[in-house]
């Protein structure tokens, strides 16, 4: 049987909740198989968050593991195409670490690109009627390091794929005026996600660039 990792995080800055962690709930509780999902609500912070993913990942030899994080202010679900070996947070961890200009990993390769297929993700959730587009920047705060540590991981573990997804707000719980969707179609693009990377071996065509 084949298992799945599904993470999502707790709120952070000013946010009252994250819709990355409560939408990996709602999967969780609906989740009928056949395959194995474990899931967990990852803390905002550098440390404990990478920690977390590496002690996942070793007790149960996942298959696929797909981490999510909040964009706020994006306007779609936005899986992620590359994760960066560089850490530069614009404000500090939810421990109150803010490093700058730091590796995620010491030695380690610039980058990694995600081996989800992206393409097929956004494909079949905007035919599911779900905004989503290809994002080629995690940022360089905690959700790019955890994106990063996931495909770092996979290096040594051959057929494991890794990959983010990063998710706008929530309707029920957005700033006032800001992009937002609603809970449940949040969770619907991260089941959409998870079984169009069960599913599809290689990735679609087309064209899913931006020219900025």
């Amino acid at each position: 049987m084949r298992t799945v990792l599904l993470t999502g995080f707790e709120p952070f800055a000013d946010d009252p909740t994250n819709p990355s962690g409560d939408a990996v709930r709602l999967v969780a509780d609906a989740w009928t198989g056949p395959e194995r999902l474990v899931t967990a609500v990852f803390p905002v912070a550098f440390a404990s968050a990478a920690d977390a993913l590496r002690a996942l990942i070793d007790e149960h030899s996942p298959d696929l593991v797909i981490a999510t994080g909040l964009a706020g202010g994006r306007t779609a679900v936005t899986p992620e195409r590359v994760a960066i070996n560089l850490i530069d947070a614009r404000i500090p961890d939810n421990a109150g670490a803010q490093p700058s200009d730091a590796p995620s990993i010491e030695g380690a390769p610039a980058a990694y690109f995600a081996t989800l297929p992206v393409k097929a993700i956004v494909q079949n959730a905007t035919a599911a009627g779900i905004p989503s587009t290809v994002s080629t920047t995690a940022g360089t705060y905690v959700c790019n390091h955890v994106f990063y540590q996931a495909l770092h991981a996979a290096q040594a573990r051959p057929g494991m794929r890794a990959g983010f997804v990063h998710v706008p707000y929530a309707a029920e719980s957005a700033p006032a005026g800001a992009f937002a969707l609603p809970l449940a179609d949040i969770a619907r693009a991260l089941e959409i996600a998870v079984r169009t990377s069960l599913d599809t071996a290689k990735d679609v065509g087309g064209i899913g660039g931006s020219l900025h």
